[in-house]
């Protein structure tokens, strides 16, 4: 029990979880224009052209967060903002052919996963596409075909629901830019966010930027619950860190994303919890600004502490790191204070382990890692990764 013991040290007695929240206004800029922020922003006005048929192909890639969304509010709503790290390796690839249909009244789509139908996928495309369709009214004049498939493997354990949202909603915008042709490249970026977190909430933050941040945020500027901002203020060092990611457990997930975050609802150490993002959000940005590996790290691990914490104390409880997770946390700790390289962990709510480290140490990490972390690995398998941007028109 001696890790758990670390691990409430880690998040409820630190004193960074002691601050006095400040309500701000939402904003946004809409068609180069700042005014206050509403949903009603997105729903188009009649277009101003019409297309037969065609296709788009688009990838988008998964991200990682540093600062953790875990509670979420009715429509997509984020309990507390969050901020995260664009991945350039582990991507979804989209195509999207579409062709007009005579009735208007219901969706239609056929969708296949690498190459072959998938009609397990079915309920979410269309639950999404019944969200987003007051935002989007010719998903109902359109037959489309949706080809989709993964750069990494779908048994990997790696959550593919926010490469996988944000590619189809790149592409469902690319469609509706070629009804409104006077669409500025800003609003598309902003509506394909508010479009990919209707979707899947961390989809918003796998459209565009290094270091994304979704959620309101006193001290962000622009900071808005609707869609990801990208975060600019970057240090050289963060914007080539690399992430190797250990595959601990491929399995599917022992907690869906929806019930982790119903489980935050009146769960006890919610208040601390959320408080403690607005805090570490704003230490994040700071370590980011000035290329501070060493707060970079204390914010990251204690974080992904927190996450695993939530879960081990809601009602239900689960733990879902493995004994081989705290094996390779331990060999990181003490990869780290021999060897003095800034080399750190955090974990998605799952078994398997994100390494961060920056490019100059990549020699050093990646021996390290084949050499003493590969065995924690189902069949020693890993995938290497680093900082992306955001989603590519292919």
């Amino acid at each position: 029990m001696q890790w758990f013991r670390i691990i409430f040290y880690y998040v409820f007695y630190d004193p960074r979880i002691a601050v006095t929240l400040k309500p701000k206004t939402l904003s946004l800029q809409f068609q180069n224009k700042k005014h206050m922020a509403s949903v009603q922003d997105f729903i188009p006005q009649p277009y101003t052209a019409t297309d037969e048929s065609g296709s788009f192909q688009w990838s988008a890639p998964s991200n990682l967060a540093l600062v953790k969304y875990w509670g979420k509010k009715a429509n997509q709503i984020p309990a507390n903002p969050s901020i995260s790290l664009t991945l350039n390796n582990c991507k979804t690839v989209t195509k999207l052919s579409f062709e007009p249909k005579e009735d208007n009244g219901a969706f239609s789509f056929d969708l296949l996963f690498e190459g072959q139908p998938k009609e397990s996928f079915r309920p979410k495309i269309e639950k999404f596409f019944e969200r987003v369709h007051p935002y989007l009214p010719f998903l109902t004049q359109y037959h489309f075909t949706i080809d989709t498939h993964n750069t990494f493997p779908h048994s990997s354990g790696i959550a593919s629901s926010a490469s996988g949202m944000a590619a189809l909603a790149v592409n469902l915008m690319s469609l509706e830019r070629l009804l409104n042709q006077g669409m500025t490249q800003e609003y598309f970026d902003q509506k394909a966010s508010f479009l990919a977190r209707l979707g899947s909430g961390s989809a918003c933050r796998s459209v565009t930027g290094n270091v994304v941040i979704w959620g309101n945020h006193a001290e962000t500027p622009g900071s808005t619950d609707l869609y990801g901002v990208e975060y600019t203020t970057v240090a050289d060092v963060f914007t080539t860190y690399q992430d190797t990611i250990l595959l601990v457990d491929k399995g599917e997930k022992q907690v869906s994303s929806t019930l982790g975050h119903d489980l935050m609802h009146g769960h006890p150490f919610a208040g601390q919890r959320f408080a403690q993002a607005h805090t570490n959000l704003s230490a994040m940005k700071t370590a980011l600004a000035t290329g501070d590996t060493d707060a970079f790290i204390k914010i990251t691990e204690s974080e992904a502490l927190t996450l695993h914490a939530m879960m081990m104390t809601s009602n239900p409880y689960f733990i879902l790191m493995k004994p081989n997770t705290l094996q390779i946390i331990n060999k990181i700790w003490e990869f780290r204070a021999e060897t003095g390289i800034p080399v750190c962990f955090t974990l998605d709510a799952g078994a398997n382990v994100h390494v961060l480290y920056p490019q100059a140490n990549r020699e050093a990490v990646t021996g390290f890692i084949k050499s003493d972390l590969a065995t924690y690995c189902q069949n020693g398998q890993y995938i290497e990764d680093q900082v992306g941007y955001g989603a590519a028109n292919l």
